[in-house]
C-alpha cells in the first residue's frame, strides 16, 4: 500500500485539518486501548484467559464474530476489489457472507467439542502428543502469515495517517502497533480481546453508514446513478460488472480456474482460521453458538453491502487508474474515498470528523484482528505444546496462563519482526497462503473428525501434514511467488505450477490422505473409539457450566493436573 494516500497526501488535506485528524484519531483510540487492557481477567483461569468464561450472548458474540470476520485486509481489499474489478469484487464480497454459512454448518458440533483451542478439539479423536503438534504447527502456518500481512498494511496505514513516508516511518508504526497488540493480548486476554472486537464492529458500521450515505447524497440516492458513474471511473465500461478482469492477464482456462479458486479459499478458508474456530467456543452452548453465527450473517451482510457501494463510489470518484496508480491491489480505495468525500484540501469540520471516523475504524480493525490472531496463535505454543506435549498435562491454572501470556510476546515479537523484515515487498499473497493452509488442512480435519465415526489418528496427521505440504510446496512453485512482474520474487523461475491459488488442489488431495491415512491405520491398528472413558455427560462438560474438560484417551496425564473444578 502507498503512503501517499489521498487523505494524507500533500495538497490532499491541509497541515492544520491533518492536525485536527491527528489529534481526534488518539483521543478516540487510546481510551479504548486502556480499556482493552483493563478489561482482561481478575483471576489467572484457563476458562477466562482462553475463552472469557464462555458467557458470550447470541448478539455479543454476534458483534465479536463479525469483528473477527471483517480484517483490515478484508474492508480495504473488498472496497478496493470492487472498484477496480467491478464484477469480480462484488463476488469476493459475496464469498464473505457465504463463509458465514460454512461456519453456520460448524458452530454446533465444534461448539459441543470446544476446548482452549482446536487441538483439544482434535484430542477427542486423535489423542496423544503428535495430533498436538501437528495441529500447533498448522495454527502457526495460518497465523504468522497472517499477521504479518496484517502488521504491514497496518503499519503503512498508520504512518499514511500521521502523514509520514518511507520504509523507516512505516515500520516504526509496524512496531508501534505490534507492541499495543502484544500488551492487548498479554493483559487481557480473550476479555479484551473481545472488548475491542465489540467497539471495532459498532465503530466500523459507524463508519460504513457515515460514508454510505455521504456518498449515496452525492448521487442523489440513486444506486443506478453510482453504478453507472463508476462504471466509467474503471476505464472499463464495457467490461466493468462482467465477469473475468481479476484474473485477466492470463489464458482464459487459467483464469477462469483462478476466479473459481480464489472464491473457495475464501469461503473454505475463513471460516477455518485458527481466530475464528475458537471464537464459537466463547458461546455457553451450542444452541446459543448457531444463533450467534447466524446474527454475525446479517451485521457481516450489511457491511459487505456498504463495502460494495462505497467501491462503486471510489470508482466513480476518485478513478480505478488513479487507485491501481498508488496501489495495484486497490487496498488504498476506502482512504482515498474518504478524503474526496471529505472535501481534499478545502476540508470542512464535518469532512475532517468523518476522516477520523473512518481513519480510527481501519485502525481497529487491524488491531483487532492481529490480537485474536496472537491470541489463537499463542494458545496453540502454551495449551498444546507446553502444557500437553513437554509438560504432559502437569501444569498448574496459573503457570499456564503465564505460559500463554509469554507465548503472546514471543509470537508478537516474531511478527513484528518478519513485518519489519519484508516491509515494502509484495506479502499479499501471504494473506491467501493463510486462508489455502485452513481450507487445506483444518477444513477437511474438522468434517472427519466431526462427521466420521472412521476418522483415526493417522488420517488426522496424514490430513494435516499433507494438506500443508501440498498448500505450501504448490504456493512456492506458482507465479505469485516467482517469475512474473508482481511475484515476491520477479527474477526466480520456480513457477511450474500454473495458478495463483492452490486450493483446488490441496483440499481434494488433503481430504483424500485423510482418507487413506485412516483405512491404513485401522489395518495396522484397532480403531480408538472417540472419548474413550468418557461419559456423554462427561463429553459436554465445559467452564461455562463450573465443570472441567475431560482428558482425551493417551491424554491422561491431564487428570492429575492441580486445576480447580471452577477453572476449567
Amino acid at each position: 500500500m502507498s503512503p501517499q494516500i489521498m487523505l494524507t497526501a500533500p495538497g490532499a488535506l491541509d497541515e492544520d485539518t491533518r492536525a485536527f485528524v491527528l489529534m481526534g484519531f488518539l483521543a478516540f483510540v487510546v481510551p479504548i486501548l486502556f480499556i482493552c487492557v483493563l478489561s482482561g481477567p481478575g483471576r489467572d483461569r484457563i476458562n477466562e484467559f482462553y475463552t472469557a468464561g464462555r458467557r458470550l450472548s447470541s448478539l455479543r458474540g454476534a458483534l465479536v464474530l463479525a469483528g473477527v470476520y471483517l480484517s483490515a485486509a478484508t474492508v480495504l481489499g473488498t472496497t478496493g476489489s470492487v472498484a477496480v474489478f467491478g464484477y469480480d469484487g462484488l463476488f469476493i464480497a459475496l464469498c464473505t457472507m457465504l463463509s458465514l454459512g460454512v461456519l453456520l454448518l460448524l458452530a454446533l458440533p465444534l461448539r459441543e467439542r470446544a476446548g482452549c483451542t482446536l487441538g483439544d478439539t482434535f484430542a477427542l479423536r486423535a489423542p496423544g502428543p503428535a495430533a498436538r503438534v501437528a495441529v500447533a504447527v498448522v495454527t502457526l502456518s495460518v497465523c504468522v502469515p497472517y499477521l504479518v500481512v496484517q502488521l504491514s498494511g497496518a503499519g503503512v496505514t498508520t504512518a499514511a495517517l500521521l502523514g509520514l513516508s518511507g520504509p523507516g516511518a512505516e515500520q516504526s508504526a509496524i512496531v508501534m502497533i505490534g507492541v499495543m497488540v502484544v500488551c492487548a493480548t498479554v493483559f487481557g486476554g480473550m476479555h479484551g480481546t473481545i472488548v475491542i472486537q465489540v467497539i471495532k464492529t459498532v465503530v466500523l458500521l459507524g463508519a460504513v453508514l457515515a460514508v454510505t450515505a455521504v456518498l449515496l447524497h452525492r448521487f442523489h440516492w440513486s444506486t443506478d446513478s453510482l453504478i453507472e458513474a463508476a462504471g466509467q471511473g474503471s476505464g472499463r465500461p464495457v467490461d466493468y460488472l462482467r465477469p473475468g478482469l481479476r484474473f485477466a492477464a492470463g489464458a482464459a482456462p487459467e483464469s477462469t480456474l483462478d476466479f473459481i479458486g480464489l472464491m473457495v479459499t475464501i469461503v473454505l478458508g475463513v471460516a477455518c482460521l485458527p481466530h475464528v474456530a475458537l471464537q464459537i467456543g466463547t458461546a455457553p452452548d451450542a444452541a446459543t453458538a448457531r444463533r450467534t453465527v447466524r446474527n454475525a450473517i446479517g451485521i457481516v451482510g450489511a457491511l459487505c453491502l456498504g463495502t460494495a457501494l462505497m467501491g462503486f463510489a471510489a470508482a466513480a470518484l476518485v478513478g480505478a487508474p488513479a487507485i491501481v496508480a498508488a496501489d495495484p491491489g486497490g487496498a488504498t480505495a476506502l482512504l482515498m474515498l474518504t478524503g474526496e468525500l471529505a472535501g481534499g484540501s478545502s476540508t470542512h469540520a464535518g469532512g475532517a470528523l468523518l476522516v477520523v471516523l473512518v481513519s480510527s475504524a481501519v485502525f481497529l480493525t487491524s488491531l483487532a484482528v492481529v490480537a485474536s490472531v496472537t491470541l489463537a496463535a499463542a494458545g496453540a505454543i502454551a495449551h498444546d505444546v507446553y502444557t500437553h506435549v513437554l509438560r504432559r498435562g502437569r501444569m498448574t491454572e496459573g503457570r499456564e496462563v503465564a505460559a500463554a501470556r509469554w507465548a503472546s510476546v514471543g509470537v508478537g515479537v516474531l511478527s513484528i519482526g518478519l513485518a519489519v523484515s519484508v516491509q515494502g515487498w509484495n506479502v499479499l499473497f501471504l494473506s491467501v497462503l493463510s486462508l489455502a493452509v485452513a481450507a487445506s488442512c483444518l477444513l477437511p480435519a474438522l468434517v472427519y473428525s466431526l462427521f466420521w465415526s472412521g476418522y483415526t489418528r493417522a488420517g488426522l496427521l496424514w490430513t494435516l501434514y499433507g494438506g500443508l505440504g501440498c498448500a505450501v510446496g504448490l504456493q512456492i512453485s506458482g507465479p505469485v511467488f516467482s517469475g512474473t512482474p508482481l511475484a515476491l520474487f520477479p527474477d526466480w523461475r520456480l513457477d511450474w505450477f500454473p495458478l495463483q491459488t492452490v486450493v483446488l488442489v490441496s483440499l481434494p488431495a488433503a481430504f483424500l490422505l485423510g482418507w487413506l491415512g485412516s483405512v491404513a491405520g485401522r489395518r495396522r491398528a484397532p480403531t480408538v473409539t472417540q472419548g474413550r472413558g468418557l461419559s456423554a455427560e462427561g463429553s459436554r462438560q465445559d467452564a461455562g457450566s463450573g465443570g472441567r474438560f475431560p482428558a482425551a484417551a493417551g491424554d491422561l496425564p491431564i487428570a492429575r493436573q492441580s486445576y480447580s473444578p471452577e477453572g476449567r
